[in-house]
């Protein structure tokens, strides 16, 4: 594990859920990183107060305010530099990003998507899986990529899907172990024990060793 936390942003758009699991694992102190940083495009953005009350410095970048999905994105980038943001992640982040920002941050952001990744990219996830009838659905962590719901997979957690399932059931089973393996991913990319490979995720040393935990059953 690395002697200096990695400073880390986290880019919310809303209560920031994700963001609240990155915040509490990152309290430990031999956690190899620091959130410094949690990022809004909407000012009301729950996950803002939350932060605050955390000690935690928050920025407001509006999307409204720009003429254009680039130049929102270069004032983003601009805070997060200025913060001395190395890592990103993304915890219900509702904008697309520009291939332009994706490149500045490449091998460096992360995401989360609730969904067995490469399945159900895109939204409605839980909808989709049970209108299919697939019998496991669960969440990813992967680094970001250009295209929407791509790049390298660095954890995933796979939750069985129940006769009795709604979207809504299905999507808190999955939500808690989002809650699980998002501050997973980021101790493993943090520490350096998680590197990207051509296309893969290699993870070295004895955070590899245990499957159950890059895939928890609920």
């Amino acid at each position: 594990m690395t002697s200096q936390r990695k400073r880390v942003g986290v880019l919310i758009s809303g209560r920031g859920s994700n963001m609240r699991s990155l915040v509490e694992a990152a309290s430990a102190p031999d956690f190899p990183a620091e959130i410094a940083l949690v990022l809004s495009n909407v000012a009301d953005a729950a996950g803002l107060d939350f932060a605050r009350t955390q000690g935690i410095a928050t920025a407001l970048v509006e999307h409204k305010a720009f003429s254009g999905r680039e130049a929102f994105e270069r004032a983003m980038h601009e805070t997060l530099v200025g913060h001395g943001v190395e890592l990103v992640c993304l915890a219900g982040f509702m904008r697309l990003l520009t291939p332009w920002f994706v490149g500045q941050w490449r091998d460096r952001m992360l995401n989360i998507h609730p969904a067995l990744l490469p399945a159900y990219r895109g939204l409605h996830t839980h909808e989709r899986a049970l209108a299919e009838g697939v019998k496991i659905h669960g969440a990813t962590v992967h680094f970001v990529a250009p295209e929407v719901d791509a790049g390298p997979i660095i954890a995933q957690a796979a939750v069985p899907v129940l006769g009795g399932d709604t979207p809504e059931t299905l999507a808190a089973r999955v939500l808690a172990q989002e809650h699980r393996i998002y501050p997973l991913a980021l101790k493993l990319v943090a520490s350096g024990a998680a590197r990207v490979d051509g296309a893969r995720v290699l993870i070295e040393g004895e955070a590899a060793a245990p499957d159950a935990l890059l895939w928890p059953t609920a």
